[in-house]
């Protein structure tokens, strides 16, 4: 098990993490670190327990947003899939359609 430093809202921490995980895990501190910036930047006098409120309200707001786009896409994907379904479908009985049309206009063999 690896431990590493974070640095967040001004403050230390020490954390631990599975070996080879600490890039991955100060990464996200940088993140969290820059919206505890930004929450202390835009509500000047921020407690550190409210500084970090606002970090995670932020996150959870962009995670909101990154899901609902998301969503969309799939929805758009699965209407997308059906439009080509309902076009190979069209297609396929126009195709029907039409060797129908020339066995109509096709004179009858002789009896």
């Amino acid at each position: 098990m690896a431990e590493t430093s974070l640095q967040i809202a001004g403050r230390h921490y020490t954390v631990r993490c599975r070996d080879g995980e600490e890039a991955h895990l100060a990464h996200l501190a940088s993140l969290i670190e820059r919206k505890a910036r930004l929450a202390q930047q835009n509500t000047p006098g921020l407690t550190e327990v409210r500084t970090l409120l606002f970090a995670a309200l932020f996150m959870a707001d962009e995670l909101n947003d990154l899901e609902r786009e998301a969503a969309g896409r799939q929805q758009q994907l699965a209407l997308d899939d059906e439009d080509e379904s309902a076009t190979r479908a069209i297609e396929a009985l126009a195709a029907r359609i039409e060797k129908l049309s020339d066995r109509l206009a096709a004179p009858a063999p002789d009896a």
